[in-house]
């Protein structure tokens, strides 16, 4: 037995899994209808998500409209039916006409809940010294919203919960789990990084206690996303037929929810966050969040086909080779089980996957391959 999670229970737990297809996996051989599959699969992932109600279309507020290197920002807010109001950014070419193809684009976790929107945009010559920093780190020292957006595309960039706008405000949980925190103004470095150390331990306490009122930490994900997507695609100068959805980590893992779920995702981009949940299981759920999970799920599909629900519509997914969060052997099965979807259903071209060298990161050279992907097939 090799050293794995649970220990002597790891290959017991692993064979509830198996190396088969699941019940609802397309690759199942009982499965040959592509059109009669998808809703049956697509309603068992969405009922075990649980999702709550988030209303219809938000309406938003502008609070602020400017021109920043070439390009037109909105800063927006909405107000969900719980919670604080959603903050977000929206971006296209300063002076586009017409409708332009629209990309919903999805921060990352990053271990920081302080932030979202500003992890992957740049809207003024003042960023945060950490966010900089961040950007650096796992951006190509860019914010990629800014970049595609500079390729002609209408994005949208919006907080989730429980990041940014949306994070847990310590003075509104209860006194005994603040650890003697309090809330503060203002971006001081100390605070944020105390924050964060507060809200990564907070996870365990938020999942069940989402759990607890009958929903999934996913679910909830997926509602708002959804919510952000309406919004998008509700604006005169976007295009609804011809929006897409893309992020890294945490933005890659919502990626995966919305574009499976979701058939308005048009083009989907998924980046560092691709695996099987065996490899969750043995080797590497101590370095994922409660995010990820979606419980008695992997009886019926492994994780990379809540993606494949999507096909035939187009798919990229991007692994780094020596992303400490995952297993290489599962990443590349990962893949294989997506290709085998796209190819069972006769969409081979709709689907590629990449393995770049280096760590967690969504880099210049992933951008391009990315950017490309998306003009590919939202410009045509």
């Amino acid at each position: 037995m090799q050293p794995n999670m649970i220990g002597a229970y790891g290959p017991w737990a692993a064979s509830l899994v198996g190396d088969h297809p699941a019940a609802l996996s397309y690759r199942n051989p009982k499965f040959t209808d592509l059109e009669a599959w998808r809703p049956v699969a697509r309603q068992r992932l969405l009922d075990l998500l649980a999702q709550p109600d988030a209303g219809g279309i938000p309406k938003p507020a502008i609070h602020r409209q400017y021109t920043h290197d070439g390009l037109h920002v909105e800063e927006l807010s909405y107000q969900l039916p719980y919670g604080p109001p959603t903050e977000a950014i929206f971006l296209k070419p300063e002076g586009a006409k017409g409708r332009l193809p629209g990309i919903l684009a999805l921060h990352d976790h990053g271990g920081n809940k302080f932030y979202g929107r500003q992890k992957i945009t740049r809207t003024s010559g003042d960023t945060h010294p950490l966010m900089v920093t961040h950007q650096d780190r796992c951006y190509g020292g860019v914010g990629w919203a800014n970049e595609i957006a500079r390729q002609g595309y209408a994005v949208l960039v919006p907080d989730t919960f429980p990041f940014a706008s949306r994070r847990v405000r310590l003075g509104d949980v209860s006194e005994r789990i603040r650890e003697g925190l309090t809330d503060e103004e203002g971006e001081r470095e100390e605070f944020i990084a105390a924050y964060n150390r507060w809200a990564g331990a907070h996870e365990h306490i938020m999942a069940k206690s989402l759990f607890c009122a009958g929903t999934t930490w996913p679910g909830v994900f997926l509602t708002e996303d959804q919510r952000a997507l309406d919004l998008l695609c509700a604006r005169d100068d976007v295009d609804p037929d011809r929006v897409g959805c893309g992020g890294l980590s945490g933005g890659g893992m919502r990626t995966v929810f919305l574009g499976g779920a979701d058939p308005r995702i048009k083009c989907a981009i998924c980046v560092g966050l691709m695996t099987t949940f065996r490899d969750c299981l043995l080797n590497k759920c101590h370095t994922h969040t409660w995010m990820l999970y979606v419980p008695l799920l992997p009886r019926d599909m492994d994780f990379p086909e809540i993606l494949g629900l999507r096909v035939p519509l187009p798919t990229l997914v991007q692994n780094d080779i020596d992303d400490p969060l995952f297993t290489l052997s599962e990443m590349e099965r990962a893949d294989t089980i997506l290709r085998e979807v796209y190819e069972k259903a006769g969409a081979p071209d709709r689907y590629r996957c990449t393995f770049y060298p280096g760590p967690h990161k969504f880099d210049l050279e992933m951008q391009a391959e990315a950017f490309a992907w998306f003009d590919r097939w939202l410009k045509t």
